[in-house]
């Protein structure tokens, strides 16, 4: 059976550092993935922000209570759990990811995992599961004989595209889609559901209905 390997932020919900800096007035606090490609980079200096303002995990974990996935994110992943397995792949924290999950029906979500200072509730690290690892898990299943299609919005997601039998891009940036163009890009749930269809057919037609 094919595997629908899908990023989370942008794809399934807002960006949450966005959401986040909106809340605070922290401009800074925009730059995703989308700005700055070197994940490592961008934690740092998210970090060094949140310190620099005394913010810690309560102060985001309050503004993500109050967020919901995109419109149509939900009906779109029902859907695509009928006709493929799915896992999330994100570069979110299970600090951040966790009640998201509640809100799209429980999918299989593999992601990082940050370090609090319990009495202050200060972000004091972060662990990245391993490098590059939306690609590596990829790679894995492809190991186990899973056919994969992928897809994501943002920079850190090309490597997976790359390593899936079939990647696309979706409601990525005009930067992105400039520098991908062998990856199919789409807008909208509706575009993307077509898209898999597509892939679908080209990896021998799992999909019936």
């Amino acid at each position: 059976m094919e595997l629908a390997c899908l990023d989370l932020e942008g794809v399934l919900i807002p960006e949450i550092w966005i959401q986040f800096a909106e809340r605070t007035g922290i401009d800074a606090l925009r730059a995703t993935t989308r700005d700055i490609p070197d994940y490592d980079v961008l934690m740092k200096q998210r970090l060094s922000i949140l310190a620099q303002h005394q913010l810690g995990l309560a102060d985001i974990q309050e503004v993500i209570g109050g967020m919901a996935p995109l419109p149509g994110a939900g009906a779109f992943l029902d859907w695509l759990r009928m006709h493929f397995q799915v896992i999330i792949l994100s570069d979110t924290f299970y600090e951040f990811g966790m009640p998201f999950m509640k809100k799209l029906g429980e999918p299989t979500l593999f992601c990082h995992k940050l370090e609090v200072e319990p009495a202050t509730q200060k972000i004091t690290d972060f662990h990245m599961r391993l490098q590059d690892p939306k690609r590596k898990c990829v790679n894995a299943f492809r190991l186990l004989n899973f056919k994969t299609i992928a897809t994501g919005d943002s920079y850190n997601d090309t490597t997976m595209l790359g390593a899936a039998d079939a990647g696309i891009l979706f409601d990525a940036s005009d930067n992105v889609i400039a520098e991908f163009p062998q990856f199919p890009a789409v807008f909208g749930y509706e575009a993307l559901k077509e898209e898999f269809l597509k892939a679908d057919d080209r990896l021998g037609g799992w999909v019936k209905a």
